[in-house]
């Protein structure tokens, strides 16, 4: 290896090619982030030296790799691009787009140096073949090819490849470097042309990393672009993977062309995972790694996991393996395309794509890629069951609010344990693995449990609304598969109060007591439905008859048919609300259950996470008293006080309430964070307590020790 300090014209001068791998990742360069700074560069640097004639003002560009290759021809020098492909096209593109323009100016000698950049002489070049100094071997050939051989002044719209970002790269330094310029007979024309193409000849730098063919390229590639640099997991592994076909002896060009399905939109399209974006073949190579190996992989080791596996573990050679990837990222992607149609029914595995995209997790991924790997022979049964149980395990905690942190380490040690377990057994054991699970930050919870908060929480306020309505859609086609009718259509159908949300004007009630018994009602899982479409707000915030009628013309949907139905004799009220409420939650019960008596207890002291603490855990932690008196600390509410109950909840002015909060409210009339609200007697207030609390409770992993 060797390296040196290279203008344009020491790097390209001599007759030769550079050739960019099919491997290497298409040209992603940008106007904003990357054109329009480096024009800028380039035109400061000539502005410099028009202003300055003595000044030999120098911009650098970076670094390339290049690797000596056998050259194809007896009369070329070929050198593989092994790092800074997109560097070498733009600035390849950015001296023919100079180049056109000054030959279409009649600048003949300007422009003849500028060819000699990007063009071989034709006397150096076999018949048939191409002048083109770079030649990509990748999905940018047609398009740089076409642009870079058109005839000046260059039709960017009348190119075949004029969508793609070749093509617009070439576009706009024709457009900024022709504005520059002004008319050819404009005075300045020919100083500011010749010193335009003196700094793309000599007025840039780049440093030349020079390997020999025996040199470990791959090596250096990962120096120089896994720690830090913007290259994607899906990019490095690109690389390993047609080196280490090469090694083999395959057919790289082949293997590119049938087996590497990588380059499409789909796949390299950003999408979120938490805080972060990433493209979407590097998540997806990220999930089939966990799927075989059973181990979970942080994004930013996915490179690095990938190539020990390959490496020390996988029992096939590379031109085996990847086949078998390809199978799997296109069962991927028609799992996302299906789950993405508004219309028609899809399998277990599509529902459970569609529900994690609902709920904006990726988590399941890997078991349902694990599941489907190719030689693995399950039924369709098997499959469906052991969705359900994962299934049930996420959703449930997400009814509760749990945090799912921990729920990525028990995906992987599910696949891990059930590696080679019989097919007969495998729904068993994941639903044990589960059911074991007896620490809140991993636990499955009972009916019980996932009951009781359904039936007191305010669901359409709690949950995002993407969430809520997946919940909606599992009821409605649980209600529909009894009947066996088609799943419902998922086209983000609006959620409807039924006893509507300013329900005061039109749904009077005599007293405050009741009017506060509706209030809770209003946001619960039983008092909302799904429409077909939104109602106006007349008809929503309407008297009870009128908007029975209105609903009449979505009785399509189920859940919407049988309040209708359950409404022909008495209008719909704070009873029928409990009572569907119920019912909801026990058909929910049928889409996600638990094993028979299974309760979902845990070992540590609380029954919630950390950031959920009711008023029992205080009491269970001696923090709290039953019968304890606690203050209102509003200045509007000097000496009120409640109790605390033995059941956790508050007792003020002859009524129960559920939450600090919601005692809070009944005196303020207007929402209010009850753990600021009310306080000890002592002064500390129950926020205080509940730190206390959660500084108290112990680690998972001092847990588990």
């Amino acid at each position: 290896m060797e390296t040196f300090k290279r203008t344009p014209l020491q790097l390209f001068n001599l007759p030769q090619n550079f050739v960019i791998p099919l491997f290497q990742r298409p040209y992603v360069w940008k106007e904003n982030e990357q054109w329009e700074p480096l024009w800028n560069d380039i035109r400061r640097v000539t502005e410099l030296r028009i202003a300055e004639p003595d000044s030999h003002s120098t911009h650098f560009l970076g670094a390339v790799v290049i690797q000596s290759h056998e050259a194809q021809s007896r009369r070329l020098t070929t050198w593989n691009v092994i790092d800074g492909q997109q560097r070498l096209t733009t600035l390849q593109i950015i001296a023919d787009a100079t180049c056109a323009l000054l030959e279409d100016a009649s600048e003949i000698r300007l422009s003849g140096q500028l060819e000699r950049l990007t063009h071989n002489d034709e006397i150096y070049v076999e018949e048939g073949e191409s002048r083109l100094k770079v030649r990509h071997l990748n999905k940018d050939r047609d398009s740089f090819d076409e642009v870079m051989s058109a005839e000046p002044p260059v039709d960017h719209g009348e190119l075949r490849f004029s969508d793609t970002q070749i093509v617009a790269a070439h576009r706009y330094f024709s457009t900024v470097v022709g504005q520059w310029l002004g008319p050819k007979d404009s005075e300045g024309f020919s100083i500011k042309a010749k010193e335009l193409t003196d700094v793309l000849l000599d007025g840039l730098q780049l440093v030349s990393i020079e390997l020999e063919a025996s040199e470990n390229s791959q090596e250096i590639f990962e120096t120089l672009n896994a720690r830090g640099t913007p290259l994607t997991a899906a990019d490095l592994i690109r690389n390993f993977v047609f080196q280490r076909l090469a090694a083999e002896g395959s057919d790289t060009a082949k293997a590119y062309r049938e087996d590497w399905p990588f380059e499409t939109k789909f796949w390299t399209r950003e999408v979120s995972v938490g805080r972060t974006r990433v493209t979407r073949s590097s998540l997806f190579l990220n999930q089939w790694l966990v799927a075989r190996t059973g181990e979970e992989i942080s994004p930013q080791s996915t490179f690095a996991r990938f190539k020990s596996y390959v490496e020390l573990e996988a029992e096939q050679n590379m031109a085996d393996l990847l086949p078998e990837i390809k199978v799997q990222a296109q069962q991927y992607e028609s799992w996302t395309e299906a789950a993405d149609r508004p219309g028609g029914d899809l399998n277990p595995t599509e529902m459970a794509v569609y529900r994690m995209q609902a709920s904006g997790v990726e988590l399941l991924k890997p078991l349902l890629i694990w599941l489907h790997q190719p030689g693995k022979i399950l039924g369709d049964d098997v499959i469906a069951l052991v969705i359900r149980a994962v299934e049930s395990w996420v959703v449930r905690r997400q009814i509760l609010r749990l945090s799912g942190s921990d729920l990525g380490r028990i995906v992987a040690d599910i696949i891990a344990a059930n590696s080679v377990a019989p097919s007969n057994e495998l729904v068993d054991r994941v639903s044990n693995h589960l059911a074991r699970l007896n620490v809140t930050s991993t636990y499955w919870p009972g009916d019980e449990e996932v009951q009781q908060a359904l039936m007191t929480e305010p669901a359409y306020r709690r949950y995002p609304r993407a969430r809520l309505r997946m919940m909606l859609e599992a009821a409605e086609n649980q209600y529909r598969s009894e009947t066996k009718q088609p799943q419902i259509e998922r086209k983000g159908y609006p959620i409807e109060h039924l006893l509507p949300r300013t329900w005061q004007e039109t749904w009077p009630v005599d007293t405050p007591e009741k009017a506060e018994e509706r209030q809770l009602r209003v946001h619960r899982l039983g008092n909302l439905t799904l429409l077909t479409s939104s109602l106006n707000s007349k008809v929503s915030n309407g008297p009870w008859d009128s908007k029975r009628a209105a609903l009449l013309d979505h009785n399509t949907i189920t859940l919407t048919g049988r309040v209708v139905k359950r409404t022909e004799q008495f209008p719909w009220d704070e009873e029928l609300i409990d009572e569907r409420t119920i019912e909801l939650v026990e058909t929910l019960f049928k889409v996600w259950p638990v094993p028979k008596g299974h309760h979902g207890k845990v070992v540590d002291p609380q029954t919630k996470a950390g950031d959920w603490v009711e008023l029992k855990h205080l009491i269970e932690a001696n923090l709290l008293t039953p019968g304890e008196k606690i203050a209102a600390t509003h200045r509007d509410f000097k000496g009120v006080k409640a109790a605390v109950a033995q059941n956790g909840s508050i007792e003020l002015d002859g009524k129960r309430f559920s939450t600090p909060s919601a005692a809070a409210r009944y005196l303020r009339k207007s929402p209010t964070n009850g753990w600021y609200f009310w306080a000890k007697e002592d002064g500390r207030r129950l926020r205080d307590l509940r730190a206390d609390f959660q500084n108290a409770m112990p680690d998972d992993d001092q847990l588990l020790r």
